[in-house]
C-alpha cells in the first residue's frame, strides 16, 4: 500500500479550504475512496486527515478495547467525536471546519504532512516550534530511534 510522505506549505484560503498536495491526491485517487475524515490528533495541536479505509482500520481497532479504560475514553471523545467526513472539489480542496481550524489554532499558513497512512495538518507557527533545538532531546530521541532499528 502506498504511503503518504512528505511536507507541503500552503494557505487557507478565506473559506477555510485548503489544497491537498497533489502526491497526497494521486494516492487517495488511486489507492483510496473519495472520502476523507479530518479529525483532531489525541495530543498534538494538529489535525490528521485519514482516508475513510484508513479510519474504518482505525475504527476497527478501537472497537476491540474496552470502553471502560480511561485512555481509550479520553481517544474517543477526542478523536473520534470530532470527525468529520469530507471529500475534495474538483481543485483538490477540502474545508476545514471552524471548530477543527480552532482546536489546532490553524490559522492561514499551515504545513501539510505525511505520516503513511494519514497527513497531519499542522499551522506553520506551531510545525515550527516543534522543531526548536531548545525543545528537543536530541540524545534521547536517537537511543529511542536505536532500539526501535531506525
Amino acid at each position: 500500500m502506498p504511503a503518504f510522505s512528505g511536507k507541503y506549505y500552503y494557505n487557507v484560503d478565506l473559506k477555510g479550504r485548503i489544497i491537498i498536495p497533489a502526491p497526497f491526491r494521486e494516492i487517495i485517487s488511486t489507492n483510496y475512496s473519495p472520502k476523507l475524515y479530518i479529525t483532531n490528533a489525541p495530543f498534538d495541536k494538529c489535525l490528521y486527515i485519514f482516508p475513510m479505509e484508513e479510519w474504518n482500520r482505525l475504527q476497527e481497532l478501537v472497537r476491540t478495547k474496552p470502553r471502560f479504560d480511561e485512555a481509550i475514553r479520553f481517544f474517543l471523545r477526542r478523536v473520534v467525536a470530532s470527525a468529520v467526513e469530507t471529500e475534495m472539489d474538483k481543485q483538490g480542496r477540502v474545508l476545514i471546519p471552524a471548530a477543527l481550524r480552532e482546536d489546532a489554532n490553524i490559522n492561514t499558513n499551515v504545513v501539510l504532512a505525511g505520516q503513511i497512512e494519514r497527513v497531519e495538518l499542522w499551522d506553520r507557527n506551531e510545525w515550527d516550534n516543534l522543531f526548536d533545538p531548545s525543545r528537543i532531546d536530541r540524545k534521547s530521541i536517537e537511543e529511542k530511534l536505536a532500539a526501535f532499528g531506525l
